[in-house]
């Protein structure tokens, strides 16, 4: 039976296919067999498979990275790294995971719901190793969990922001590819800011369709879609658009309009000169998912099925970096409470 588990508050603390061991898209750190972390007994072997982008993408990817390292730091975790590219193959997918496998790295992360179908494959094939698959419940099995998020409450905060802080009455989503995970975004954001203002604007562009997943990597596209926002009268543009985000933030600060980011606190992790437009960012605790999962077949207890982290979680959050938001705390705290409690329903689908 597949178990759902809710992940507690207490948060602290792909065409490329792999060639050889030496591939330069592959990455290969770690203790050297010995457990440096607390938890003690010999090094558990991490395989990371990122989607388009990899690290540096300063949002999805970079978020999961960040639980690779923190397990390394705290569990002296060997980790071997390898990245998706734009338009692979199916077959390219599933021979990176079968070769991190075939390595020794025997607990992987693939990063991004395109990794579903290769996951589900590669698991019934290798019945001995784990699996934790990021954002889709579409392959389950004993050997697989799936971590998942409520981007839709995230996002209606942001939605909320956005409202408030619009002096036009008119804002913006640039989502990367129109999938139904990017939709919950565009849900979630809208139906906030309608909620906050119901004369309000929203534009909504998807910068391409599936099987084409480039609008994850691709600032160009990015850039010119929330220039066009913009153009029609914007202020606010919210993207979930990987690392097509960097593009929005351009744009946004060649406006000096404000932007909302996502996965990570971009206010932080977005290129130093475009740092300022990020008002606030949706976070997905990706790292935290990581790390548990890690944390977990360390000690030989996985979990199987959804790992879902939530508001009430605090596994989805808005950060406060730069306090550009800081003035909309209290009303925030009340919405939060209100989707928490269920009082506000928040859609998946726009």
């Amino acid at each position: 039976m597949i178990r759902i588990v809710k992940v507690a508050t207490a948060l602290t603390a792909a065409s490329l296919a792999l060639a050889a061991c030496g591939s330069p898209n592959d990455t290969e750190s770690g203790s050297s067999g010995t457990s440096s972390g607390a938890s003690g007994g010999s090094a558990v072997k991490v395989g990371m498979a990122y989607d388009v982008g990899g690290r540096g993408d300063q949002s999805f990817n970079d978020s999961a990275a960040k639980g690779l390292d923190e397990a390394k730091a705290q569990l002296g975790a060997q980790t071997k790294e390898s990245v998706a590219t734009a338009g692979e193959a199916e077959s390219a997918r599933e021979e990176r995971l079968q070769q991190l496998v075939e390595a020794g790295y025997t607990n992987v992360v693939a990063v991004g719901f395109a990794y579903a179908p290769a996951v589900k494959k590669v698991a019934a094939d290798n019945p001995e190793a784990k699996f934790a698959l990021v954002d889709s419940t579409d392959a389950k099995a004993a050997n697989i969990q799936n971590i998942v998020f409520s981007e839709q409450e995230g996002s209606y905060l942001a939605g909320v922001v956005a409202a408030k802080k619009s002096k036009t009455g008119n804002v913006g989503f640039v989502g990367g590819v129109q999938t139904d995970l990017i939709k919950k975004f565009e849900a979630g954001y809208v139906a906030g800011a309608k909620a906050t203002n119901p004369n309000i604007k929203v534009q909504v562009k998807y910068l391409t369709q599936p099987p084409n997943f480039s609008g994850f990597a691709d600032p160009a596209a990015g850039k010119t879609a929330a220039e066009g926002m913009l153009s029609a009268g914007a202020d606010v543009v919210y993207h979930a658009a990987g690392g097509s985000g960097s593009g929005v933030f351009t744009a946004v600060k060649a406006k000096n309009a404000m932007a909302i980011g996502v996965d990570s606190d971009q206010a932080k992790t977005a290129q130093a000169d475009v740092r300022d437009v990020v008002i606030t960012s949706v976070v997905k605790r990706v790292d935290v998912g990581v790390l548990e999962f890690i944390k977990q077949v360390k000690d030989g207890n996985l979990k199987s099925g959804e790992a879902v982290f939530d508001l009430k979680s605090n596994g989805v959050e808005l950060a406060t970096t730069g306090g550009k938001i800081d003035d909309l705390k209290a009303e925030l705290d009340k919405v939060k409470a209100d989707i928490v409690s269920g009082k506000i329903v928040v859609p998946t689908k726009p």
